[in-house]
């Protein structure tokens, strides 16, 4: 019973790629705008933001999936 809530872990795995990726390359980028110091501090503010949104998408893909497994069991009980 797949649903809007279902993912599956292959499209997990990409999304948190993505994510990772954009993220370094923002860190990248801010780092050549700025001077060292400035640079430095904003890349550790940008490195924590990243992995903040990282955990935040980790917890809705977890979520949607228990959804899923939810939909499923009580599916599976109405059919018996």
């Amino acid at each position: 019973m797949g649903g809007a809530c279902s993912i599956n872990p292959l499209l997990r795995s990409l999304l948190l790629a993505a994510l990772i990726l954009a993220s370094a390359t923002a860190c990248g980028l801010a780092g050549t705008a700025t001077s060292a110091t400035a640079g430095a501090a904003s890349e550790v503010e940008q490195a924590r933001e990243a992995k903040a949104t990282e955990d935040r998408v980790k917890q809705q893909l977890d979520a949607a999936a228990q959804a899923e497994a939810q939909q499923r069991e009580t599916a599976e009980k109405e059919t018996q």
